[in-house]
């Protein structure tokens, strides 16, 4: 990775993965203002893009390569290969090195784009990076106990159910419990390393 700027491109059969940058801002603005309105629960549906300029885009795309060099957390944008449609976001945060080489997994798909696929084959390039290109052991996500379609998600991947943690997360005013899947480079059949540490 450059010293100035986070430029890894993943590939999949339909999908590519990378940093957004501004030039995306219509296709990203696009996916935002085509959702559909909450299907769900844990579904934003349609959100309000006030404010969301081209200017305020282009911010965001600069704290996005700003947390990628200091290795806050890499967040790709989901686009479509044939279309460059901008179907969502997957981001890898760390949350420890040294010893642990430990990270949190988030993913959202834009609800439109729902029941396709998509989510799945992004989230699994995004595993094997964090692994490969990343250098984490441990890739998590927790998720909410009744969050059902992100529980098939991480489980269609390959993520295990490794416990239950309580009062997890803050939301809504209350402390709630959260899943925690897990996976291990072990669980894609790519090589165990020892932590890149100095000594």
């Amino acid at each position: 990775m450059s010293e100035t700027s986070w430029t890894l491109k993943l590939e999949t059969e339909r999908l590519i993965l990378r940093p957004q940058k501004s030039d995306d801002y219509q296709s990203w603005y696009a996916g935002f203002s085509g959702r559909l309105s909450q299907q769900y629960k844990y579904d934003e549906g349609q959100i309000s893009l006030d404010g969301c300029d081209f200017d305020w885009f282009s911010n965001l795309c600069k704290r996005h390569q700003e947390q990628a060099l200091s290795d806050y957390a890499y967040i790709f944008g989901v686009f479509c290969r044939q279309t460059h449609q901008h179907l969502g976001n997957v981001d890898i945060s760390t949350i420890q090195r040294e010893e642990k080489q430990w990270a949190n997994l988030g993913y959202s798909i834009h609800n439109q784009y729902w029941r396709q696929g998509f989510g799945k084959e992004a989230v699994n390039a995004a595993l094997v990076a964090g692994f490969e290109n990343f250098g984490y052991h441990r890739i998590e996500a927790a998720i909410n106990l009744d969050n059902h379609l992100s529980i098939a998600l991480a489980e269609s991947v390959g993520l295990q159910k490794e416990c239950v943690r309580r009062g997890f997360y803050y939301e809504n005013e209350q402390w709630v419990d959260h899943l925690i899947y897990v996976a291990l480079p072990s669980d894609f059949g790519l090589v165990e390393r020892p932590p890149a540490i100095a000594v």
